[in-house]
């Protein structure tokens, strides 16, 4: 069963987020196929909200917690809070799951 990781930056980390983001990208190419959907929290109006939030397909919390302590931005010291939650998929991409 997947899980959903959710992270919030540390106040005043724009620069952290901005250095380690080339990184962090080809972290998350690389781990693509774990990938069921990731991306950045905006604000109404695009602005970067400061933390991201990732569904993957991992079966265990140790598993999602070694995932996101391999995150360049976690090795960055980016992240003030992580949240780890067990997801039921039901649907993706249109595709019933139940």
């Amino acid at each position: 069963m997947p899980f959903i990781i959710e992270t919030f930056d540390k106040p005043e980390h724009q620069a952290v987020r901005k250095a380690a983001r080339a990184a962090h990208l080809e972290f998350l190419d690389q781990n693509k196929t774990l990938l069921l959907a990731c991306g950045a929290k905006l604000a109404d109006d695009g602005t970067d909200l400061g933390g991201g939030l990732y569904v993957v397909a991992l079966e265990t919390r140790e598993e999602a917690q070694c995932f996101i302590e391999s995150d360049p931005f976690h090795a960055a010291g980016l992240f003030e809070r992580v949240t780890l939650t067990r997801w039921r998929k039901a649907y993706v991409a249109g595709q019933c799951f139940l």
